[in-house]
């Protein structure tokens, strides 16, 4: 269903990015950022999901400007390999990769035509909650377990586009207190947490848990019907 383009960012940086289409033409597209483990199969499958659901969904390299082709799977290595990429990219000066996502969001507007949404996991879920922050063209953003967002800096932004946000009961990297702390920082945002661990929403994890992956799915998916179309 995917194929990968490239993106030029702001800076002139190439970016890579899967894109996955819709049978029938685009309704809105939706920008798919992944975890600490590059845009592997499962992102890939995401990006797929949303395009069935008949949305564009483009999915940026987010570890490219400090290591190209990453695809890890989830074995300790590639937790401890995606960790230190993760570090490098946030190392970058502002604004870094965001522009990456800025051009995801740019093109998504130029070849569906229509609105934006951001979805995002684990490391993406606090870059999803950035962009729903920081960058423009966006009507709607969906970050899964965001580590940082819910903390000092990150929660004292404000975001310019309606948020859902879901997280983990049972996280031992994000607290329900601050979670709670969030909820009363964003009161416009809609909040939800699942008897899960993180990471709950990837199958190819031990984490993943199906009925709280099912219903943080349809949950969006309604989110983005109510403010993408």
């Amino acid at each position: 269903m995917g194929s990968f383009i490239t993106l030029a960012a702001a800076d002139g940086t190439q970016v890579p990015a899967y894109v996955a289409q819709p049978f029938a033409p685009a309704k809105a597209a939706v920008v798919v950022i992944q975890e600490i483990f590059g845009v592997n199969t499962h992102i890939r499958e995401v990006a797929d999901a949303y395009a069935s659901e008949g949305y564009l969904a483009i999915a940026p390299a987010m570890f490219h400007r400090v290591q190209a082709n990453v695809e890890l799977g989830y074995a300790e290595a590639d937790m401890g390999l995606g960790m230190g990429l993760k570090t490098a990219v946030e190392a970058l000066p502002a604004p870094g990769a965001l522009q990456d996502i800025q051009a995801a969001i740019d093109h998504a507007h130029t070849a569906c035509g229509g609105k934006v949404g951001i979805v995002g996991y684990c490391w993406g879920g606090l870059l999803t909650w950035r962009s729903a922050c920081l960058l423009n063209g966006l009507s709607a953003a969906a970050p899964y377990y965001g580590g940082g967002m819910t903390g000092e800096p990150e929660s004292a932004r404000q975001a310019k586009v309606p948020v859902m946000a879901h997280f983990a009961e049972e996280d031992k990297w994000i607290s329900m207190d601050s979670v709670s702390a969030f909820k009363v920082a964003h009161p416009n945002a809609q909040v939800f947490t699942y008897a899960a661990h993180h990471g709950f929403n990837c199958n190819h994890r031990g984490a993943w848990e199906a009925h709280a992956a099912a219903l943080a799915k349809e949950r969006t998916l309604a989110f983005f019907k109510t403010h993408l179309g």
